[in-house]
């Protein structure tokens, strides 16, 4: 199978996969269902996917193929936690290529990361949204990350949580997305913003995997 038909098979099923119409809305968890994706180029390194990755399909690709969410960790660093024990750094994407489970962010770090190494022209950036609290185990969540990258003056997102392996776009512009995700999601947004950094104010030590 050319690399060409990979990809265009590995768009086409991260656009027309089943999902539900509305997601669970007390969970940033990948729905039960979630995207096959047929291929993905995988490498025995980090540093070999890089070389070996060239588009956002390919990181999305792996994405839908290994992404594990960690519910533990999502509750420790719920703003209830937070609050108590301080700042929980964000997984390197080093260490996440080699355990890939976590959470919105250290996916969403992931993918902006490896794309700007990759497809820099694509101008990967975070998208930070601010839903309207849940509590969930009397743990106090708001915060959800996703990673977004341009392509032909139109807007794309993915590295989603919630779903993994989903390109959803193209989009006009991010407003665009955002009504469309707060139907799915079945929550209110408060706000959102595109980034260049998940770092809000100033660095905070990167969290190094035990193995």
């Amino acid at each position: 199978m050319s690399r060409l038909l990979v990809l265009i098979l590995s768009a086409l099923l991260a656009a027309c996969s089943s999902l539900p119409e509305v997601a669970d809305p007390n969970s940033d968890a990948p729905e039960a269902r979630r995207n096959q994706i047929l291929s993905f180029q995988n490498a025995a390194s980090y540093q070999e996917a890089l070389q070996v990755w060239r588009t956002p399909e390919d990181v999305n690709a792996w994405i839908g193929a290994r992404f594990r969410y960690d519910l533990p960790r999502a509750m420790a660093m719920s703003e209830t936690q937070r609050t108590g024990s301080g700042q929980v750094a964000i997984y390197e994407p080093q260490d996440f290529f080699d355990d890939p489970s976590g959470i919105c962010v250290d996916l969403s770090r992931f993918a902006v990361e490896a794309l700007r190494q990759i497809d820099p022209d694509s101008k990967p950036n975070y998208l930070m949204i601010e839903f309207e609290p849940v509590q969930i185990s009397g743990n106090t969540l708001r915060m959800h990350w996703l990673a977004s990258f341009k392509r032909d003056g139109k807007h794309y997102f993915f590295a989603d949580s919630k779903r993994p392996g989903h390109i959803a776009g193209p989009y006009a512009d991010t407003q665009q997305f955002i009504d469309a995700y707060t139907k799915y999601r079945g929550r209110q947004i408060v706000t959102f913003r595109e980034i260049e950094s998940f770092q809000r104010k100033q660095r905070s030590p990167a969290l190094k995997k035990q193995p």
